[in-house]
């Protein structure tokens, strides 16, 4: 029992913690970064602004994310600045023998700010363990681009998530009312459900864009295309906000979906990152 116990406490020490908090403000015409505060392996870096916006870029030096692991991000975006978001990798979740890694994303958005989160793709690997929660706050004036794709197994090295668990909650308030509550679980045998025609049909990528405002002129330019595109994708709004749902064989397919379906649906143009 005491070397079990001594074991434990050996994981626990040495699992990842990073933490990153920051506001942005808009200052003479152009966004600024106010206070920030960094802790443990997560990092963010800010590259050469862009016209009036601002640009962050998410660094992991823990080179990825494994069970017990845990990140706190905590983001203000003050009256009428603009904040784009990414991450300069796709974030590889690897196999978890126990404790799931945990992610929690606060996203604050005051009168006239617009924040666009755009980070590139979450990877699971087999029998890895995931728990996210992205809480949003936006102003009634407020903008909001959000998107996240997650890819269950490299299709591209003949990988698949064969089992494990991932878990994603999202919720949105809007002038202080909510607005949209979701919570997404997929647990144990993650490859059999993800082939059920009601689920992914075989597909392993999967993602969300969520926009506000959003409104039924956006749905029908977006629905113009949708057709041609390589995986599936649908689109619809209520509560003054549009949410597009993907899912394609592989995260390539499903990257270039949606990137198309921004292009019609943002003017912004999308991080530097994404189009490498």
């Amino acid at each position: 029992m005491r070397r079990e116990a001594s074991s434990a406490s050996v994981f626990a020490a040495n699992r990842a913690r990073g933490a990153v908090a920051f506001d942005v403000r808009l200052v003479d015409g152009a966004t600024r970064r106010g206070a920030l505060h960094e802790s443990g392996s997560l990092r963010v870096r800010f590259p050469s602004p862009e016209a009036e916006g601002l640009s962050a870029v998410f660094v992991n030096t823990a080179g990825g994310v494994a069970g017990g692991d845990r990140f706190d991000i905590e983001i203000a975006a003050s009256e009428g600045a603009r904040l784009t978001l990414t991450t300069a990798a796709a974030e590889k979740v690897y196999r978890a023998t126990g404790q799931a890694a945990e992610l929690s994303i606060a996203l604050k958005v005051a009168d006239g700010a617009h924040l666009a989160w755009l980070p590139q793709e979450t990877i699971l690997f087999d029998r890895a363990r995931m728990s996210r929660r992205i809480d949003i706050d936006l102003a009634e004036s407020a903008s909001l681009l959000l998107c996240e794709i997650v890819v269950f197994g490299r299709a591209a090295m003949g990988e698949r998530m064969e089992q494990g668990a991932f878990v994603d909650r999202w919720r949105v308030r809007r002038g202080g009312r909510l607005v949209f509550a979701e919570t997404v679980r997929l647990e144990g045998d993650i490859d059999g459900k993800l082939r059920r025609p009601a689920v992914a049909k075989g597909g392993v990528a999967i993602g969300t864009a969520l926009i506000v405002p959003g409104d039924e002129a956006l749905v029908e330019r977006v629905r113009e295309i949708t057709s041609g595109l390589s995986g599936e994708a649908a689109i619809s709004c209520w509560n003054g906000f549009a949410m597009a749902r993907f899912c394609a064989q592989d995260a390539a397919r499903l990257r270039a979906d949606m990137i198309a379906v921004l292009g019609r649906a943002s003017q912004a143009p999308l991080p530097r990152l994404w189009l490498n």
